[in-house]
């Protein structure tokens, strides 16, 4: 008889699986449509020009950002461009070269020299020698937040103490009180990987949400401090409800962008790992439909060598751990968002 049963229940299993798992693809881009780390509408023409070997589009485009004090928008632009430079160097050579106190080629010169001393086994003795071009775009521009924000990467890597740590912050929330990228540094400074732990990175990224402006992804702060402790182990036990809490508010912030947004992507890709650790797959799926073809190599690229093969592969996952859940027959209003494990349906975030 329990032989009978478990065959029933692997049959029952498989069939919800043909018969819903297609069905649960409504809405997502197909394979080949994903993109990893697609660039938005700005930043894509400054990519594709700095791959003919010139820089003025790049150049525009930052010197844009710094006018306008669009200070989150200037540190995603940077941050790419320099990892453009590491493996073209050629147009970014040629924009140093011309024009050697640019404030924007200041900043990218900064991150990159940073981005290399990470890389080394040298490391913290490289990062000091970096010292100076950090310095230098910080001077290029005085209210810009964002040589801050390498400033504090920076003391990460070459072990500065916590007090030395606070003035650096001081100066970063000085320009720009609500910074995203500050205050991802500022927790990755306080996880229990580097100089704090998981009970400190949650105490930080919770006030850190509470204080935000609405719709800021500093919002999202918390679950970062979840996905921390979920892959780097160790230190004292958080309690599940204090994961699901931040994966409930990284959800909530998530729903007040549009699907398919290229902005909260990797935001919304650190959401869907967490969701999948805490096996909540109708949620997992909600966000996959909120993704759409904006993949980002974070978090994927912390567990394996092919991020883009990775999400895919999780997707295909995440629908028929969802599909090998529902009935055989379904009612029109199941699909395609499912229902949430918390209760209702899950929002579409289609604002």
């Amino acid at each position: 008889m329990g032989t009978t049963m478990a065959l029933l229940r692997a049959f029952l299993r498989t069939a919800r699986m043909a018969r819903n798992t297609s069905r649960l693809a409504a809405g997502l881009p197909a394979d080949d449509e994903v993109l990893l780390d697609a660039p938005d509408e700005r930043l894509g023409p400054a990519l594709v020009a700095a791959g003919r070997g010139e820089y003025g589009t790049a150049a525009k485009l930052l010197s844009t950002t710094r006018e306008a004090a669009e200070w989150e928008n200037r540190d995603r632009y940077a941050t790419r461009l320099a990892a453009f430079a590491r493996s073209r160097p050629e147009w970014f050579d040629d924009w140093c070269s011309d024009a050697p106190h640019d404030p924007d080629a200041l900043l990218v010169k900064a991150e990159l020299a940073v981005c290399r001393g990470w890389e080394s086994p040298a490391r913290a003795e490289l990062l000091r020698q970096v010292a100076p071009l950090i310095t230098a775009a910080a001077e290029g521009d005085p209210r810009d937040p964002v040589p801050w924000r390498i400033a504090l990467d920076h003391a990460r890597g070459t072990n500065t103490p916590h007090t030395a740590f606070e003035r650096l912050w001081t100066e970063a929330v000085r320009r720009s009180p609500h910074h995203y990228g500050c205050h991802v540094a500022a927790l990755q400074y306080l996880s229990a990987a580097w100089y704090g732990s998981h009970r400190e990175s949650f105490d930080f990224a919770e006030r850190a949400a509470q204080d935000a402006l609405p719709g800021s992804l500093v919002q999202a702060l918390p679950v970062r401090a979840a996905f921390a402790y979920l892959t780097e182990g160790g230190g004292a036990a958080v309690p599940r409800e204090r994961l699901d809490a931040a994966a409930d508010l990284a959800i909530a912030v998530s729903g007040e962008y549009a699907d398919a947004d290229p902005w909260p992507a990797e935001v919304r890709n650190l959401l869907t790992y967490v969701l999948i650790r805490l096996e909540r797959w109708q949620d997992a799926l909600a966000e996959l439909h909120r993704i759409g073809s904006y993949a980002t190599s974070f978090p994927w690229d912390r567990v394996s060598d092919d991020p883009l093969g990775q999400f895919l592969e999780l997707r295909d996952g995440i629908r028929i751990e969802v599909a090998s859940g529902m009935p055989l027959k379904l009612r029109n209003g199941d699909l395609p968002y499912p229902r949430s494990e918390h209760g209702g349906r899950a929002p579409s975030g289609d604002h």
